[in-house]
């Protein structure tokens, strides 16, 4: 039988079987874990001493194309990781949501990584703000690698995505991972382990697996170090005030199981498209993974007049939902992950029926489909009616598998404060097709979760549903929920970097920012910067263009173009009655003028304009005044891709200054350019 590994300073490490591991479905013996102790101490100096330089060896952009081709590589080899997580209980459709759930995510890094990071291993977050009057004085902020290694302790319910989710910020980040997975699945993870390290894509010391407890581990970590926690609230809270992390002020981020609610808002019939999206969305959360979602629908919070009705539909199409064998055509819901789980779902739903009426599980008429799966994990889709909604113990009790309660509101007030009863929630959904409603309901639900569905007919053929995490959008909340943020798109990758204030002449903050900051010292090339190719260019380059005077003509003139007959460009009378006193330039005259003094018009390395940040119009260009621009390198991205002739390119972003005749400045932005490189001689 086969006995899992750990994975600590590069080599596995297990061959004496400790603690046996059971298919969720038939109970047969599936792994084992290893009896050998891992030495932590080895563990972390690794990741410090190896780990980290070797992450920092590529930068932000280096580290993205590692995980787009990470993400490649377990995709190819999904098939394998899906007959792994079978026997986690879990169908096709479960497994879908972990491994390849997994694998989009870490996709969804690579490209968030590859088009909102740097090259290099600083971020910098300005723009600079001056702090003196004569503007040699500045500050601003950068994050940087914490130099650090990050601890990662996983739920049982997601083997692979749960690891994917946080690995993927961390690696962009350049902090190095230890994965410490949940034991009842732990087979699945060290799985996806074994094919992250056979892709040949990792730096060594980057990613380190435990198998069993985590012993010493978290006395040896400091400062510089993190961890984050997916699991029970009661766990949670446990590490939270862990004496070595408070100490040393360890940072240290929860994402806490939650007694998570949907509302049906009480102008919705049960003749609406929205009766039956709440119906199918609350069965569908009970059903997926068995329920066992960090995100799952506990409390369906239904109003009155309509509670009979969510009820017998409910219901109907719970007893539709075929219970068995995941490998089985027609099955549609699967088994708990171990019968330790199945113990205590059973134990927590008793502890709920004190006080509701059960509608729907009782387990004596319970038959799973399958052969064997008697000695499986199998538990019955169980649906429960709170007596007394304000009083029921589903606000503090949760069944970790396909459970959830109904209970009844009398009005919008008496919903939120039911909902508010969760006491801080990863998610809620309201089911409304009036504005109103979403407008009144929403910023108060927000107040105590961590993310808000909106559902109706209109969003609903798009929705990615209830209990859903997106990589682009926070996942966390308050209060239960563990008061921890993963996932929020670059938020994420930042929650890994340490931020710093620093302070100094703009010349000095552009140097450690390695970008251009306004007031720096520039050099003034005698090439045009257009006519530079990327690898030549330097940060810091800079032109000064010549002046052009604005006249009518001009403003006639782009009025004709574009359409744009303002009255402030053209009605004199009527300008003279503002706070400018008279007509002036159309702000987008003033940006196209500017392109025209410093663009460099013939082929060249600049390939494309592809985007314009930041743009201000400070203040009013009248006919008249005299208009001069900058144009300077701020920043340089190298993306390391080449074109179909195989000339390499990489991003320019410009700082652009548009200054009138007395030294003001009219209009600010940056512009980004695609520039080739100079090509290279072939080889041979």
């Amino acid at each position: 039988m086969n006995t899992l590994q750990s994975l600590i300073a590069g080599r596995w490490l297990g061959t004496t079987p400790a603690v046996a591991l059971h298919s969720a479905v038939d109970g047969h013996l599936v792994a084992q874990t290893h009896a050998e102790a891992i030495d932590f101490a080895e563990c972390v100096d690794h990741a410090r001493r190896v780990g980290v330089p070797a992450l920092l060896a590529l930068d932000f952009q280096q580290r993205a194309a590692r995980l787009k081709a990470l993400a490649a590589h377990l995709s190819a080899h999904k098939e394998a990781l899906y007959a792994v997580s079978y026997h986690t209980g879990a169908t096709r459709a479960d497994s879908w949501i972990d491994i390849e759930g997994g694998t989009g995510t870490v996709y969804a890094y690579a490209g968030m990584g590859s088009n909102g990071l740097p090259s290099g291993n600083i971020v910098h977050e300005g723009p600079a703000q001056p702090l003196g009057k004569q503007g040699q004085f500045a500050g601003t902020h950068i994050l940087v690698p914490r130099g650090g290694v990050a601890v990662h302790i996983n739920a049982f319910n997601f083997p692979v995505w749960g690891m994917l989710e946080k690995f993927a910020p961390s690696f962009l980040a350049g902090m190095p991972c230890v994965v410490k997975p949940a034991t009842a699945t732990s087979y699945l993870t060290e799985a996806a382990v074994r094919l992250m390290l056979d892709s040949g894509l990792l730096p060594p010391g980057s990613l380190q697996l435990i198998i069993g407890g985590t012993g010493d581990l978290l006395e040896r970590l400091d400062g510089q170090d993190m961890v984050t926690f997916t699991g029970s609230a009661a766990t949670a809270a446990r590490l939270r005030v862990h004496p070595n992390l408070v100490r040393n002020a360890v940072p240290f981020n929860a994402e806490a199981d939650s007694l998570n609610c949907s509302i049906l808002a009480p102008e919705v019939t049960p003749d609406d498209p929205e009766f039956d999206l709440f119906v199918k969305e609350v069965a569908r959360e009970m059903t997926v993974k068995a329920g066992q979602k960090c995100t799952a629908i506990r409390r369906a919070i239904v109003p009155r007049a309509r509670l009979d009705a969510v009820v017998e539909r409910l219901r109907a199409r719970l007893q539709a939902t075929v219970v068995g064998d995941p490998a089985l055509d027609g099955v549609r819901m699967g088994a708990l992950a171990s019968r330790d789980q199945l113990d205590d779902v059973a134990a927590r739903v008793a502890e709920l029926r004190a006080g509701a009426e059960l509608l729907l599980g009782d387990a004596a008429d319970f038959a799973p489909r399958g052969d064997g799966v008697a000695a499986g994990a199998f538990f019955p889709a169980t649906l429960l009616l709170a007596r007394d909604p304000m009083a029921s113990a589903a606000h503090d009790v949760e069944a970790f598998g396909p459970v959830s309660t109904v209970m009844a509101y009398d009005d919008l007030d008496e919903a939120v404060a039911l909902a508010a009863r969760g006491r801080g929630s990863l998610v809620g959904s309201l089911v409304t097709h009036d504005p109103a409603v979403a407008a009144r309901v929403v910023p108060q639900l927000a107040a105590l979760h961590g993310r808000i569905l909106v559902l109706d007919r209109d969003a609903a053929a798009e929705s990615t549903g209830h209990g859903s995490p997106l990589p682009g959008l926070k996942h966390g909340g308050p209060g239960r929920a563990g008061g921890g943020e993963e996932l929020g798109g670059l938020r994420a990758v930042h929650h890994y970097l340490q931020r710093s204030a620093v302070q100094g002449s703009p010349t000095m903050l552009a140097a450690v920012a390695r970008e251009h900051v306004r007031g720096a010292r520039t050099i003034d090339a005698e090439v045009h910067p257009f006519r530079r190719h990327f690898d030549e260019l330097r940060v810091g380059e800079s032109l000064l263009t010549h002046r052009r005077t604005v006249t009518e003509a001009d403003i006639v003139n782009f009025g004709g173009v574009s359409g744009d007959y303002f009255y402030m460009h053209f009605d004199d009378i009527a300008a003279r009655d503002t706070d400018f006193g008279r007509r002036i330039a159309h702000g987008y005259f003033v940006l196209s003028a500017a392109a025209g003094l410093f663009v460099s018009p013939a082929p060249g390395p600049v390939l494309a304009n592809y985007g314009l940040d930041t743009l201000r119009f400070t203040k009013p260009v009248p006919i008249g005044d005299t208009i001069q621009a900058r144009l300077t390198c701020k920043r340089k991205i190298d993306r390391n891709r080449r074109d179909s002739r195989g000339v390499g390119q990489g991003v320019v972003v410009w700082d652009v200054e548009v200054r009138n005749q007395d030294g003001e400045l009219v209009a600010s932005y940056d512009i980004l350019t695609l520039v080739a490189k100079r090509a290279q001689p072939a080889q041979g």
